[in-house]
Protein backbone atom coordinates (compact mmCIF):
# COMPACT_ATOMS: atom_id res chain seq x y z
CA UNK A 1 0.00 0.00 0.00
CA UNK A 2 1.22 3.34 -1.05
CA UNK A 3 2.27 6.21 1.51
CA UNK A 4 -0.79 8.16 0.49
CA UNK A 5 -3.43 5.58 0.38
CA UNK A 6 -2.48 4.77 4.16
CA UNK A 7 -2.91 8.44 5.37
CA UNK A 8 -5.86 8.36 3.62
CA UNK A 9 -6.71 4.99 5.68
CA UNK A 10 -5.64 6.77 9.04
CA UNK A 11 -7.74 9.83 8.03
CA UNK A 12 -11.04 7.84 7.57
CA UNK A 13 -10.44 5.85 10.56
CA UNK A 14 -10.19 9.05 12.64
CA UNK A 15 -12.96 10.57 10.75
CA UNK A 16 -15.52 7.63 11.43
CA UNK A 17 -17.27 8.76 14.78
CA UNK A 18 -17.84 12.62 13.86
CA UNK A 19 -17.59 14.92 17.28
CA UNK A 20 -19.39 17.88 16.37
CA UNK A 21 -19.87 20.91 18.71
CA UNK A 22 -22.00 23.07 15.90
CA UNK A 23 -25.46 22.98 15.90
CA UNK A 24 -27.68 22.21 13.29
CA UNK A 25 -31.35 23.55 12.58
CA UNK A 26 -33.69 23.24 9.86
CA UNK A 27 -36.87 25.43 8.62
CA UNK A 28 -39.02 23.30 6.38
CA UNK A 29 -41.52 25.98 4.29
CA UNK A 30 -44.57 23.54 2.56
CA UNK A 31 -46.30 26.67 0.75
CA UNK A 32 -49.82 27.63 -0.37
CA UNK A 33 -51.28 24.51 -1.64
CA UNK A 34 -53.17 26.22 -4.62
CA UNK A 35 -56.18 23.27 -4.63
CA UNK A 36 -57.68 20.73 -2.79
CA UNK A 37 -55.79 18.28 -4.82
CA UNK A 38 -52.48 19.10 -3.04
CA UNK A 39 -53.72 19.39 0.33
CA UNK A 40 -53.00 15.76 1.50
CA UNK A 41 -49.77 15.72 -0.44
CA UNK A 42 -48.50 19.12 1.27
CA UNK A 43 -49.52 17.59 4.88
CA UNK A 44 -47.40 14.61 4.37
CA UNK A 45 -44.56 16.50 3.08
CA UNK A 46 -44.77 18.94 6.01
CA UNK A 47 -44.44 15.69 8.24
CA UNK A 48 -41.96 13.78 6.68
CA UNK A 49 -39.46 16.41 6.63
CA UNK A 50 -39.97 17.01 10.21
CA UNK A 51 -39.53 13.24 11.02
CA UNK A 52 -36.71 13.25 8.41
CA UNK A 53 -34.83 15.91 10.26
CA UNK A 54 -35.48 14.85 14.07
CA UNK A 55 -35.68 11.01 13.69
CA UNK A 56 -33.40 9.99 11.01
CA UNK A 57 -30.65 13.26 11.10
CA UNK A 58 -31.37 13.59 14.73
CA UNK A 59 -32.13 17.34 15.34
CA UNK A 60 -33.48 18.61 18.17
CA UNK A 61 -37.29 18.78 18.11
CA UNK A 62 -36.77 22.64 18.95
CA UNK A 63 -33.92 23.38 16.03
CA UNK A 64 -36.14 22.44 13.57
CA UNK A 65 -39.24 25.19 12.50
CA UNK A 66 -42.09 23.84 10.06
CA UNK A 67 -44.19 26.28 8.46
CA UNK A 68 -47.25 24.27 6.70
CA UNK A 69 -49.66 26.03 3.87
CA UNK A 70 -51.78 23.69 5.58
CA UNK A 71 -51.68 24.35 9.17
CA UNK A 72 -55.21 24.86 10.95
CA UNK A 73 -52.85 27.43 13.22
CA UNK A 74 -51.71 30.79 11.79
CA UNK A 75 -48.78 30.93 13.84
CA UNK A 76 -47.48 27.97 12.19
CA UNK A 77 -49.10 28.72 8.47
CA UNK A 78 -46.22 29.67 5.60
CA UNK A 79 -46.94 33.46 5.45
CA UNK A 80 -44.71 36.27 4.37
CA UNK A 81 -45.11 37.05 8.11
CA UNK A 82 -44.23 33.69 9.74
CA UNK A 83 -41.25 33.07 7.82
CA UNK A 84 -39.24 36.55 8.76
CA UNK A 85 -40.18 35.74 11.78
CA UNK A 86 -38.59 32.57 11.98
CA UNK A 87 -35.34 33.85 9.92
CA UNK A 88 -34.88 37.12 12.71
CA UNK A 89 -35.51 33.66 15.45
CA UNK A 90 -33.00 31.37 13.70
CA UNK A 91 -30.50 34.45 13.52
CA UNK A 92 -30.75 35.10 16.98
CA UNK A 93 -29.97 31.63 17.81
CA UNK A 94 -27.51 30.93 15.66
CA UNK A 95 -23.50 31.00 15.73
CA UNK A 96 -20.61 31.19 13.06
CA UNK A 97 -20.13 27.52 13.07
CA UNK A 98 -23.90 26.44 13.27
CA UNK A 99 -25.58 24.75 9.76
CA UNK A 100 -28.73 25.85 8.78
CA UNK A 101 -31.21 24.13 6.23
CA UNK A 102 -34.07 25.34 4.30
CA UNK A 103 -36.51 23.47 2.38
CA UNK A 104 -38.83 25.27 0.57
CA UNK A 105 -41.47 22.85 -0.99
CA UNK A 106 -44.63 23.87 -3.00
CA UNK A 107 -44.88 26.04 -5.89
CA UNK A 108 -43.51 28.14 -7.58
CA UNK A 109 -43.91 31.53 -9.98
CA UNK A 110 -41.48 32.89 -12.48
CA UNK A 111 -40.96 35.34 -15.41
CA UNK A 112 -37.89 37.01 -17.20
CA UNK A 113 -37.14 39.40 -13.81
CA UNK A 114 -37.87 37.31 -10.97
CA UNK A 115 -39.21 34.04 -9.21
CA UNK A 116 -41.64 33.27 -6.84
CA UNK A 117 -41.78 30.66 -3.93
CA UNK A 118 -46.25 30.60 -3.61
CA UNK A 119 -46.94 31.58 0.24
CA UNK A 120 -50.00 31.90 2.07
CA UNK A 121 -50.87 35.06 1.33
CA UNK A 122 -48.11 37.22 -0.42
CA UNK A 123 -45.14 35.83 -1.69
CA UNK A 124 -41.53 36.52 -1.36
CA UNK A 125 -39.72 36.70 -4.43
CA UNK A 126 -35.80 35.26 -4.77
CA UNK A 127 -34.30 38.70 -4.28
CA UNK A 128 -36.38 38.86 -1.16
CA UNK A 129 -35.32 36.20 0.06
CA UNK A 130 -32.01 37.15 -0.48
CA UNK A 131 -32.41 40.35 1.62
CA UNK A 132 -33.84 37.92 4.20
CA UNK A 133 -30.82 35.77 4.37
CA UNK A 134 -27.92 38.19 4.16
CA UNK A 135 -25.70 38.17 7.20
CA UNK A 136 -27.34 35.29 8.61
CA UNK A 137 -24.09 33.51 10.99
CA UNK A 138 -23.11 30.01 9.95
CA UNK A 139 -23.01 28.29 6.84
CA UNK A 140 -26.62 28.34 5.15
CA UNK A 141 -28.13 25.60 3.01
CA UNK A 142 -31.09 26.37 0.63
CA UNK A 143 -32.95 23.74 -1.28
CA UNK A 144 -36.34 25.20 -3.36
CA UNK A 145 -37.96 22.36 -5.02
CA UNK A 146 -40.67 24.25 -7.10
CA UNK A 147 -40.97 24.87 -10.77
CA UNK A 148 -39.45 27.79 -11.76
CA UNK A 149 -36.82 28.13 -8.96
CA UNK A 150 -34.36 28.87 -10.99
CA UNK A 151 -33.56 32.56 -10.30
CA UNK A 152 -33.23 31.64 -6.53
CA UNK A 153 -29.53 30.18 -7.57
CA UNK A 154 -28.84 33.62 -8.92
CA UNK A 155 -30.26 36.04 -6.29
CA UNK A 156 -29.05 33.89 -3.24
CA UNK A 157 -25.96 32.92 -3.98
CA UNK A 158 -23.14 33.83 -1.37
CA UNK A 159 -19.54 33.01 -0.46
CA UNK A 160 -20.12 30.12 1.85
CA UNK A 161 -23.80 29.50 1.08
CA UNK A 162 -24.91 25.96 -0.75
CA UNK A 163 -28.16 26.48 -3.05
CA UNK A 164 -30.32 24.16 -4.62
CA UNK A 165 -32.81 24.61 -7.24
CA UNK A 166 -35.11 22.09 -8.77
CA UNK A 167 -35.27 23.49 -12.27
CA UNK A 168 -31.89 25.07 -14.38
CA UNK A 169 -33.90 27.58 -16.64
CA UNK A 170 -36.93 30.04 -16.24
CA UNK A 171 -38.81 27.78 -19.14
CA UNK A 172 -38.99 24.78 -16.02
CA UNK A 173 -41.80 26.30 -14.80
CA UNK A 174 -44.26 23.51 -14.02
CA UNK A 175 -44.55 21.43 -10.59
CA UNK A 176 -41.63 19.26 -10.37
CA UNK A 177 -41.04 15.67 -9.02
CA UNK A 178 -38.10 16.60 -6.74
CA UNK A 179 -39.49 17.16 -3.66
CA UNK A 180 -40.78 13.21 -3.20
CA UNK A 181 -37.02 12.41 -4.16
CA UNK A 182 -35.21 15.07 -1.93
CA UNK A 183 -37.60 13.58 1.15
CA UNK A 184 -36.53 10.29 0.12
CA UNK A 185 -33.10 11.05 -0.05
CA UNK A 186 -33.32 12.59 3.47
CA UNK A 187 -34.96 9.13 5.08
CA UNK A 188 -32.85 6.65 3.32
CA UNK A 189 -29.58 5.91 4.66
CA UNK A 190 -28.32 4.90 1.37
CA UNK A 191 -27.72 8.00 1.04
CA UNK A 192 -24.36 7.75 2.78
CA UNK A 193 -22.96 7.15 -1.18
CA UNK A 194 -19.22 6.89 -0.31
CA UNK A 195 -20.17 4.74 2.74
CA UNK A 196 -18.31 6.94 4.98
CA UNK A 197 -21.00 6.93 7.78
CA UNK A 198 -21.74 10.65 7.20
CA UNK A 199 -24.47 12.13 4.67
CA UNK A 200 -23.51 14.93 3.04
CA UNK A 201 -25.22 17.88 0.92
CA UNK A 202 -23.63 16.97 -1.78
CA UNK A 203 -24.94 12.89 -1.39
CA UNK A 204 -28.43 14.05 -0.62
CA UNK A 205 -28.23 16.57 -3.96
CA UNK A 206 -26.84 13.37 -6.71
CA UNK A 207 -29.13 10.83 -4.66
CA UNK A 208 -32.52 13.11 -5.45
CA UNK A 209 -31.67 14.01 -9.00
CA UNK A 210 -30.94 10.44 -9.85
CA UNK A 211 -34.64 10.08 -8.39
CA UNK A 212 -35.92 12.06 -10.64
CA UNK A 213 -33.83 10.79 -13.53
CA UNK A 214 -35.53 7.78 -12.74
CA UNK A 215 -38.99 8.50 -12.55
CA UNK A 216 -39.08 10.01 -16.34
CA UNK A 217 -37.00 7.07 -17.36
CA UNK A 218 -39.96 4.90 -15.89
CA UNK A 219 -42.33 7.35 -17.54
CA UNK A 220 -40.61 7.14 -21.38
CA UNK A 221 -40.49 11.05 -21.00
CA UNK A 222 -38.20 13.55 -21.94
CA UNK A 223 -36.57 15.19 -18.18
CA UNK A 224 -38.61 18.78 -17.72
CA UNK A 225 -36.26 19.19 -14.54
CA UNK A 226 -32.79 19.37 -13.64
CA UNK A 227 -31.93 20.53 -10.05
CA UNK A 228 -28.68 22.80 -10.31
CA UNK A 229 -26.37 23.09 -7.21
CA UNK A 230 -24.22 26.23 -6.75
CA UNK A 231 -21.89 26.96 -3.45
CA UNK A 232 -19.08 29.05 -4.77
CA UNK A 233 -21.19 31.70 -4.90
CA UNK A 234 -21.09 32.40 -8.61
CA UNK A 235 -24.87 31.94 -8.89
CA UNK A 236 -24.15 29.58 -11.93
CA UNK A 237 -24.16 26.23 -10.38
CA UNK A 238 -23.53 22.71 -11.76
CA UNK A 239 -25.84 19.31 -12.25
CA UNK A 240 -24.99 15.99 -10.04
CA UNK A 241 -23.31 14.37 -13.07
CA UNK A 242 -21.83 18.49 -14.48
CA UNK A 243 -17.76 19.35 -13.95
CA UNK A 244 -16.95 22.57 -12.54
CA UNK A 245 -15.28 24.17 -9.02
CA UNK A 246 -19.19 24.08 -7.33
CA UNK A 247 -19.59 20.70 -5.15
CA UNK A 248 -16.30 21.41 -2.86
CA UNK A 249 -18.22 22.85 -0.41
CA UNK A 250 -21.32 20.49 -0.19
CA UNK A 251 -19.58 17.70 -0.31
CA UNK A 252 -18.07 18.93 3.03
CA UNK A 253 -21.02 19.89 4.74
CA UNK A 254 -22.55 17.00 6.37
CA UNK A 255 -25.85 17.22 8.07
CA UNK A 256 -24.63 15.40 11.43
CA UNK A 257 -26.57 14.61 14.24
CA UNK A 258 -27.53 17.32 16.68
CA UNK A 259 -24.32 17.30 19.00
CA UNK A 260 -26.28 19.83 21.67
CA UNK A 261 -24.49 18.11 24.62
CA UNK A 262 -21.02 19.10 23.76
CA UNK A 263 -20.87 21.86 25.94
CA UNK A 264 -19.01 24.93 24.02
CA UNK A 265 -15.36 24.90 23.96
CA UNK A 266 -13.36 27.77 22.06
CA UNK A 267 -10.29 25.61 21.28
CA UNK A 268 -12.78 22.98 20.06
CA UNK A 269 -14.80 25.24 17.72
CA UNK A 270 -11.76 26.43 16.38
CA UNK A 271 -10.55 23.00 15.48
CA UNK A 272 -13.73 21.91 14.11
CA UNK A 273 -13.63 25.01 11.89
CA UNK A 274 -10.04 24.22 10.93
CA UNK A 275 -11.30 20.50 9.97
CA UNK A 276 -14.21 21.65 7.82
CA UNK A 277 -11.65 24.32 5.61
CA UNK A 278 -9.02 21.20 5.44
CA UNK A 279 -12.13 19.62 4.00
CA UNK A 280 -13.06 22.09 1.78
CA UNK A 281 -9.03 22.20 0.45
CA UNK A 282 -9.50 18.29 -0.09
CA UNK A 283 -12.69 18.20 -1.82
CA UNK A 284 -11.45 21.65 -4.26
CA UNK A 285 -8.14 19.49 -4.82
CA UNK A 286 -9.68 16.50 -5.69
CA UNK A 287 -11.30 18.41 -8.61
CA UNK A 288 -8.07 19.97 -10.01
CA UNK A 289 -6.50 16.09 -10.14
CA UNK A 290 -6.77 15.82 -13.64
CA UNK A 291 -5.37 19.34 -14.87
CA UNK A 292 -2.29 18.86 -12.52
CA UNK A 293 0.88 16.66 -12.67
CA UNK A 294 0.25 13.74 -10.69
CA UNK A 295 3.67 14.05 -8.71
CA UNK A 296 2.29 17.15 -7.36
CA UNK A 297 -1.05 16.05 -6.90
CA UNK A 298 0.14 13.60 -4.65
CA UNK A 299 2.51 15.66 -2.86
CA UNK A 300 -0.60 18.33 -2.08
CA UNK A 301 -3.29 15.83 -1.21
CA UNK A 302 -0.95 14.16 1.28
CA UNK A 303 -0.09 17.18 3.02
CA UNK A 304 -3.72 18.38 3.17
CA UNK A 305 -4.36 14.24 4.87
CA UNK A 306 -1.34 14.35 7.52
CA UNK A 307 -3.10 17.65 8.32
CA UNK A 308 -6.25 16.67 8.47
CA UNK A 309 -5.41 13.54 10.46
CA UNK A 310 -3.55 15.89 12.98
CA UNK A 311 -6.22 17.80 13.68
CA UNK A 312 -8.60 14.86 13.86
CA UNK A 313 -6.41 13.63 16.91
CA UNK A 314 -6.98 16.41 18.67
CA UNK A 315 -10.35 16.88 18.20
CA UNK A 316 -10.89 12.96 19.30
CA UNK A 317 -8.73 13.92 22.72
CA UNK A 318 -11.20 16.35 24.05
CA UNK A 319 -14.02 13.91 23.46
Amino acid sequence: MSRLRVVCAIVALLWATPLLAENRYALVVTGAPGGEAFISTYSAWAQQLSSAFTEELGLSADHVIVLSGTSKDETQQSTQQNVRTAIASLRRRMQKDDLLVILLVGHGTVDDVSAKFNLVGPDLTSEEWGGLLADLPGRVVVVNTAGGSFPFLRDLAARGRIVVTATESTAQRYDTVFPEHLIAALRDPAADLDKDGRVSVWELFVRATRGVAAHFERQGLLATERALLDDTGDGTGIEAAGTGEDGALARATYLERDAAAVDADPELMELLGRRRALEEQAERLKQRKATMPIEAWEREFEALMIDLARVSRRIRSRS
